[in-house]
């Protein structure tokens, strides 16, 4: 590690938004495990795991695309404000929720759709406001390492925090201080200092904003190529950690703890992944890297699935944990510096349509074969999944490269006219 792996860190308002984030997420960790733990001991249900990742996410698949308008044609900054009041609100309403224990499955659930619904809109304001608070635009794929790096660092801290507390205290104090964690990035978005917002003349047809959005991304085959390996991996792997409640309660006869110790792991291998991304040089191959970390992921899972040893068990989750940052860090990288300025809140809205609203997606397919295969041979099978999809990706590159060499060495008719001319 050296010091450009935090280069991003020279920007004021970056540096704000970094540690007013960080707070926040590992409350926002602690809520996902608590919600997660409590729907599961309500209902020994791997399917109704699958139904509460869908009713969370979900929301973000119908939406996300309105997201993205309100993201182009709107101050970022307010409405990143918004979404943040918005989501300490519900918070508070599920923390009063659980203290009370008048509570079923299905409020549970209803709240969780109301947040999906929240990060609809957040994400796409979010992720484009973050080149806005880059000074030095060069970077900006640091910042978006750093970004992944924040959320795995809190994935690392949350569970394993909110594991302790639900054991001692009861899964209301997970959620009441996730409440307060979100005092800290609202906090950070008042102090900053953003360009005055200067508005942006548009039409009043919200579809044919959408419809632009779309042809941009079947035009720019760079971006197309990264939301549709995305696509497969949202809805074939990346809702394994649906699972992960099964193998601490069932596979390995532990508790909360263990639940959040087996998150924490794989934060801790998404952190390591992260901070590997950020210290990569200017000008590296990320779409090869993020081939090869796609495999890596495969092979986590599949050697995690059916080891019951529970100390190798959490290798292998660190090591899947490593081989999943590429596939959000990347892919947003790759997106963000291609993307036109104009454009940046649409196709991120397609970006987290297919990261965030195909999960949900994912969870039940996984749930339901679950139900009849075990959760052992389904995650065995996801694995399996994102080796075939990195083979897939390593194919198509080198192809490209051999298409590319191809026509080096082979100029056009007409270039070869004019050149013997």
């Amino acid at each position: 590690m050296n010091i450009s792996t935090f280069n991003a860190f020279k920007s004021r308002n970056y540096r704000l938004f970094f540690f007013g984030q960080s707070f926040s997420l590992i409350g926002t960790w602690m809520q996902k495990t608590a919600v997660s733990w409590v729907v599961y001991a309500l209902t020994h249900s791997e399917f109704m795991l699958g139904v509460t990742m869908f009713a969370s996410l979900f929301p973000s698949f119908i939406l996300s695309f309105l997201g993205g308008v309100v993201a182009d044609r709107y101050d970022r900054y307010k409405v990143l404000l918004i979404t943040q009041i918005a989501s300490m609100v519900q918070a508070l309403l599920l923390t009063l929720l659980v203290y009370f224990k008048q509570y079923e499955v299905w409020q549970i659930i209803s709240l969780s759709v109301v947040l999906g619904i929240i990060n609809a809109f957040d994400v796409p304001a979010r992720q484009s406001l973050v080149y806005e608070m880059i000074d030095n635009k060069e970077h900006l794929p640091n910042a978006l390492a750093l970004n992944s790096s924040m959320v795995n660092l809190s994935r690392l801290i949350g569970p394993g925090i909110a594991g302790l507390l639900i054991e001692k205290f009861g899964e209301d104090v997970c959620f009441g201080l996730n409440t307060l964690s979100f005092i800290a990035v609202i906090g950070s978005l008042l102090a900053m200092r953003l360009p005055k917002y200067q508005p942006k003349p548009h039409g009043k047809d919200v579809v044919a904003d959408l419809k632009e959005g779309f042809t941009y991304i079947k035009n720019t085959p760079s971006i197309g190529f990264i939301l549709l390996m995305l696509c497969l991996m949202s809805v074939l792997v990346l809702p394994f950690s649906t699972l992960i409640p099964v193998y601490a309660r069932d596979i390995f006869k532990g508790t909360a703890s263990t639940f959040g110790v087996i998150d924490s792991v794989i934060g801790l291998g998404a952190f390591a992944g992260a901070i590997f991304l950020a210290s990569l040089k200017p000008g590296s191959n990320l779409k090869l890297i993020l081939a090869i970390n796609t495999l890596v992921l495969g092979a986590g899972l599949a050697l995690f699935s059916h080891e019951e040893i529970y100390p190798v068990a959490l290798v292998f989750a660190m090591i899947s944990g490593f081989g999943m940052m590429s596939q959000v860090t990347i892919s947003n990288t790759v997106i963000q510096t291609t993307v036109s300025p104009d454009m940046r809140g649409r196709v991120i809205s397609f970006y987290a349509m297919v990261l965030f609203g195909l999960q949900p997606i994912g969870g039940l397919l996984i749930g339901t074969v679950s139900q009849y295969i075990n959760a052992q041979n389904t995650l065995l099978a996801e694995g399996i999944a994102a080796l075939l999809i990195g083979g897939l990706h390593l194919y198509f590159l080198r192809k490209r490269n051999t298409d590319k060499n191809a026509q080096q060495l082979n100029p056009p008719v007409k270039m070869q006219q004019a050149l013997n001319t």
